[in-house]
């Protein structure tokens, strides 16, 4: 082998965006993911979670939830207030509706994806039906008094002091008016604070999950409206909630960091009886695991940490061990450096701008493995801004180090780099 230098780059001050929101698809091996800045990306897991698409975020477009209806359609909602159906070969917002009830904070799609169902600030529930090319509002449900109260929280999903909803014996959405409510604070002794429930989740039996921010895991009886079993699995709040397909399982992650599993298992051996049992926890985050998903092989957590966890059910692999297949998710997929070879430059991409750096050097050698001193340190010399709220996409910069240029969904951009002495700047092309 011929001698080379390494550079230890380390002026790349690169801060992941937090996982927001995460859907899988109900028949299919993909997964969906929606991180604070905007940006929605799409895994595969038939590939190995390969990240197989990625639509840039935009300034203007907050996803709080997604969803996939209608087969392959995925649909994004968020505090600008409209239901965004993505474009998955453009990789870009195909289109918009107004959800009509304010910033949204919710959304969920029926069983047969031909519905969505959106949670507002104003405190409405709105359905809208799926139709080819986009969506169409039906009709507005029960209004629930007061609103959500959290406009001076704007980064985190309304909490409800009560819990509501809607019984579906034999017709969905038959009246479209509330038929239970169910005080969560009534069953707490001497509550000396009010208790925020932050996730739910309906069972096919009728029964209802909640989670809050007492840190319980508690199922309801839908039609009595009483309390059926109560797990504190945690002294900070419990932020998000999924149950598996068979809602044999439940996964659910917490404001610390660490995500739980709760399983329906038999009290005796062979018995038919039933009951709800947590399983150890598992810390992955350093904070709010404020996104989870429970596809059929893997459980799945997304925090403000910008970690995707991807954790294999134990059942569902060879090798019985979490190290040999457990699967995390850090620093994005995408190439976010480009490198000037003969011009020893390096471009750095950002969300809204650019970064061209010169490498230092070095006069002194070495034996393997030494660092050796530098004579002429790393130097900042331009700092692009993209102009909109449009982030960007992908950045390069010529081998001779005297173009630059970047893309957008919709333009793109090319500069000159002009070199004066030691200075440097950049002309629009």
């Amino acid at each position: 082998m011929g001698e080379f230098e390494v550079h230890r780059v380390r002026f790349f001050g690169l801060v992941p965006a937090g996982v927001r929101c995460l859907a899988c698809h109900p028949r299919g091996a993909r997964l969906a993911l929606a991180r604070t800045d905007g940006t929605v990306e799409v895994y595969n897991f038939a590939a190995n979670y390969f990240q197989e698409k990625v639509i840039p975020g935009h300034e203007a477009r907050s996803v709080e939830s997604l969803c996939w209806a209608a087969g392959d359609r995925l649909f994004g909602a968020g505090l600008s207030g409209d239901i965004t159906e993505y474009d998955l070969s453009r990789l870009s917002a195909a289109r918009g509706v107004d959800g009509g009830g304010g910033p949204i904070w919710s959304m969920v799609a029926n069983g047969t994806g031909t519905q969505l169902a959106i949670g507002c600030e104003d405190g409405s529930v709105k359905i809208f039906q799926v139709v080819p090319g986009g969506i169409q509002f039906e009709r507005n449900l029960d209004r629930r008094k007061g609103g959500s109260g959290q406009q001076h929280r704007p980064s985190v999903p309304p909490g409800v002091p009560v819990m509501e909803g809607l019984r579906t014996p034999d017709h969905p959405l038959a009246s479209g008016q509330t038929v239970q409510r169910i005080m969560v604070n009534y069953h707490t002794e001497r509550a000396k604070r009010e208790c925020v429930v932050w996730a739910i989740a309906l069972f096919s039996n009728g029964t209802v999950v909640s989670a809050d921010s007492f840190g319980r895991v508690q199922f309801w009886d839908w039609q009595q409206g009483t309390l059926a079993e109560s797990h504190t699995v945690s002294t900070s709040a419990v932020l998000s909630l999924a149950v598996s397909e068979k809602e044999d399982s439940i996964i659910v992650g917490t404001s610390t960091g660490a995500t739980y599993q709760l399983q329906l298992l038999p009290v005796k051996l062979g018995g038919q009886e039933k009951r709800w049992v947590r399983t150890k926890p598992f810390q992955y985050h350093s904070h709010d695991v404020r996104a989870v998903a429970h596809s059929p092989t893997a459980l799945i957590s997304g925090g403000l940490d910008a970690q995707l966890v991807i954790r294999p059910l134990m059942e569902k692999v060879q090798k019985k061990g979490y190290d040999a297949v457990l699967r995390k998710f850090t620093f994005p997929h995408r190439r976010l450096v480009s490198c000037a070879r003969k011009a020893r430059l390096l471009l750095f991409q950002f969300s809204q701008h650019l970064e061209l750096w010169r490498l230092g050097s070095t006069e002194e050698t070495g034996k393997d493995g030494e660092v050796l001193p530098l004579c002429r340190m790393p130097e900042h010399l331009v700092q692009l801004k993209s102009k909109g709220p449009e982030h960007i996409y992908c950045s390069c910069v010529s081998p001779c180090g005297t173009w630059v240029g970047y893309s957008t969904a919709s333009r793109f951009q090319l500069y000159r780099v002009c070199c004066e002495g030691d200075g440097v700047s950049l002309r629009k092309v």
